[in-house]
């Protein structure tokens, strides 16, 4: 039990540093731009790998409960991007090659592509229109590809794997969310009127 309320203690604290230290302009310009898809109804698509595109999905559910036209890669129901709509890149590497394929498909079709990562000069972060860093592993695996790494048994130097960078983009997203609500006056009764009401009962 010491060991796992080190590990949650230590997660949080690593989440209030980077609370601290996001930059307020990549977190405005980032948030306007979701304001605005809203408004024109672009649509948004949420693109990530592992436990970066569970991350995405959790962020996609609470954009849908605010109204927002948003789908998941990979998902059956997603509809072609075109132009100007909003892909929001998920990676904290910003090498993981099949986010990076995505991001650069979506690109061709003029639409707005955000990277969220850790690593500023990643090629995700270079091909993208916008940047949000949300530190989190302080070294890159020599395999890039995370699929290629899952499969080869590599696993990242920084214990437990990419754990800050999932966990601390979580909490962003989260923050995000209120945040949105108080900028586009949605409640909380308004949300839930959006929240699923048949769901799988086994």
């Amino acid at each position: 039990m010491t060991i796992l309320r080190q590990t949650m203690k230590e997660i949080a604290k690593f989440i209030e540093r980077t609370a601290d230290i996001l930059d307020e302009s990549q977190i405005s310009d980032f948030l306007n731009i979701l304001v605005n898809a809203n408004k024109n109804r672009n649509k948004i698509l949420i693109v990530g790998a592992g436990r970066s595109a569970l991350v995405g999905k959790a962020f996609a559910m609470r954009l849908m409960h605010l109204d927002f036209d948003v789908y998941v890669m990979g998902e059956t129901i997603t509809p072609p991007v075109r132009k100007d709509d909003v892909i929001i890149a998920v990676s904290g590497s910003g090498r993981t090659q099949i986010v990076l394929t995505a991001a650069s498909a979506a690109r061709k079709m003029g639409a707005h592509i955000i990277a969220i990562t850790s690593f500023r000069d990643s090629p995700l972060a270079r091909i993208s229109d916008h940047v949000v860093i949300i530190p989190g592993r302080t070294k890159i695996a020599r395999e890039a590809d995370y699929f290629t790494r899952q499969i080869l048994g590599i696993y990242e130097p920084l214990a437990p794997l990419g754990t800050l960078f999932e966990d601390t983009t979580m909490a962003f997203f989260d923050g995000v969310i209120v945040t949105l609500m108080k900028k586009l006056n949605i409640t909380e009764e308004d949300m839930k009127n959006r929240h699923a009401n048949v769901e799988y009962i086994g």
